[in-house]
């Protein structure tokens, strides 16, 4: 998928970068593999806001993506490949060789028409899933599970990919894109390939407000509040800061240091200025 811009004939679109989504499945999904999704803006069962700056958003269907991959040796054809609002990647329909069709994760170089297959012993080539006990070391991967039948929990953003390092005992190292190194059994399904839409994170939605669209609800910052609601509120004008030293809750602001004393994180802390003190 490539990146489209807009020239800036309107406010929305000055800067406005999306991905092109013209070669993406354009009606709708299949209805057996679809659930309703509620939302809830942040209110727990009493109606109260627990999760802060939560509200609104479009309306969604869920698809229901198969991470665990668990039918193996049946062979599937890839239907098409289609937008899914509740993720970043794409996913793409499969159909078996029995006809139960499944939504799964697609990964880059996928096309429609193309052969998937997951097993204990298949070829290592995108779209198919096995246990780390039968793939080669070295192999992109994403969708692993972190329990053996579990379903895939690691890799499933946009774009993300781990890769297959070694073996250890009975247990597999995987490289995640952070450079951090995790074992998981080497039971365990993993998919080969990198996940779909690797331009995600390059999009810019340019100053058209998409925010409440995303269910994101604005947050009031503590300057535009008065003095009794925050310590930064308050002052005439242009005035900015506040006039209150400590927050009503009694915390120290404008700077103060909160962090505790006592923390064996801190006690770290200090100890490596000294020793960089002395160093000096």
């Amino acid at each position: 998928m490539a990146l489209k811009s807009y020239k800036p004939t309107t406010p929305g679109q000055r800067g406005l970068v999306l991905i092109d989504r013209s070669e993406l499945w354009k009606g709708r999904p299949v209805k057996a593999l679809t659930e309703g999704l509620n939302r809830h803006g942040g209110r727990n069962n009493t109606g109260r806001i627990t999760m802060r700056r939560i509200g609104g958003g479009a309306k969604r269907l869920y698809r229901v993506v198969d991470f665990k991959r668990n039918k193996h040796d049946v062979e599937a054809v890839v239907v098409r490949i289609e937008y899914d609002p509740n993720r970043t990647a794409f996913i793409a329909l499969i159909q078996y060789t029995d006809g139960e069709q499944r939504y799964i994760l697609a990964p880059q170089r996928l096309g429609v028409g193309d052969k998937i297959i997951a097993g204990r012993k298949v070829d290592v080539k995108p779209g198919n899933a096995m246990p780390f006990m039968g793939m080669p070391i070295g192999t992109i991967v994403h969708n692993i599970e972190l329990k053996p039948g579990k379903g895939g929990q690691i890799a499933r953003a946009a774009g993300t990919y781990a890769q297959f390092v070694g073996r250890d005992g009975g247990y597999a190292q995987i490289r995640l894109s952070s450079g951090e190194l995790r074992l998981v059994r080497q039971e365990c399904m993993a998919t080969v390939g990198a996940v779909s839409n690797p331009d995600n994170s390059n999009q810019n939605f340019g100053k058209a407000g998409r925010s409440r669209h995303q269910g994101k609800r604005p947050s009031v910052r503590g300057v535009v509040m008065n003095p009794i609601d925050h310590p930064h509120g308050g002052g005439e004008g242009r005035t900015s800061g506040g006039r209150h030293p400590v927050t009503p809750w009694g915390k120290p602001t404008k700077g103060a240091r909160t962090r505790n004393k006592n923390k064996a994180s801190q006690k770290l802390i200090v100890r490596s200025r000294h020793a960089r003190k002395k160093g000096r």
